[in-house]
């Protein structure tokens, strides 16, 4: 691996081999998702907690400040919205020279494996990182899967994770299934970092999958709306932060986030 793409990726993996993404870049197809309207101002509390930032280059430009940015992973996919007919049928929306131009420590595109855009989005993968690849940049594969959310079992997700892996992801961020998870990651060459997906019903189940995802051998997660659409979403954050830096179990995580969301809240009263 040469010296520039092992020191982007050193910026999102910490010196603990763990790592701690914050997508905000939900509004690629679905539009202003709810308390992401302004997200400038909802990341903002939470930046202190995560290792990097998932972002579109438009919300890049114009809501994330470039003093002391957290590390970006730039998304350059897309094409297709919640109002059309198939979220699959995804293109590549940014240059090389943009990715460059932005100082993106790495970049993230959607692949849809079993789609019927399938060698489309796979394709998509391998030119990214056929480009990427020339200047030291970094790819992380986004194992989509649409509306269809009942694809995600482990037999599934193995395939997706090895055919990413194979075409030159360097990371690949999947979703946790509690059935056989540990299979999906040790048929995956590369490390795997566990996707948010649907909000959960509340933060302990969070707390919970993302725990198991870890112990088997997730290195970490990317997780946007199970954090910033709670009601508490720094409580979240930290909770989180210390299940993934500072292998707190379930419990401790259930403490930290209780500690903190009275703090937040008696400050507020004040």
């Amino acid at each position: 691996m040469d010296w520039g793409i092992k020191n982007r990726l050193s910026r999102l993996i910490q010196p603990d081999g763990r790592c701690f993404f914050m997508p905000i870049d939900h509004g690629y197809f679905q539009g202003p998702t709810s308390c992401l309207e302004k997200p400038g101002e909802t990341v903002k509390p939470l930046l202190a907690y995560c290792d990097a930032l998932f972002v579109t280059r438009g919300v890049l430009r114009s809501v994330i400040d470039a003093a002391g940015a957290k590390p970006i992973i730039l998304r350059v996919s897309g094409g297709t919205s919640m109002a059309g007919k198939d979220l699959a049928n995804e293109g590549l929306t940014t240059s090389i020279e943009e990715i460059i131009r932005l100082n993106a420590s790495a970049v993230g595109v959607s692949i849809f494996v079993g789609s019927e855009y399938e060698k489309q989005t796979l394709l998509n993968l391998a030119q990214l990182v056929n480009a990427c690849e020339d200047y030291g940049i970094p790819v992380m594969a986004v194992t989509a899967v649409g509306k269809e959310l009942e694809k995600r079992d482990a037999r599934y997700l193995a395939l997706s994770c090895r055919i990413a892996a194979e075409l030159g992801a360097r990371v690949v961020k999947t979703y946790w299934c509690e059935k056989d998870f540990a299979k999906v990651v040790k048929g995956c060459p590369v490390p795997v970092v566990i996707a948010g997906g649907p909000k959960c019903s509340s933060e302990v189940d969070v707390f919970k999958f993302v725990y198991d995802g870890i112990a088997k051998g997730a290195i970490g997660i990317n997780l946007g709306r199970n954090v910033w659409q709670s009601p508490h979403p720094v409580a979240v954050a930290a909770a989180l932060r210390a299940i993934i830096h500072e292998n707190a179990n379930v419990k401790k995580a259930e403490k930290i986030f209780q500690e903190v969301k009275n703090k937040k809240t008696a400050s507020s009263r004040g």
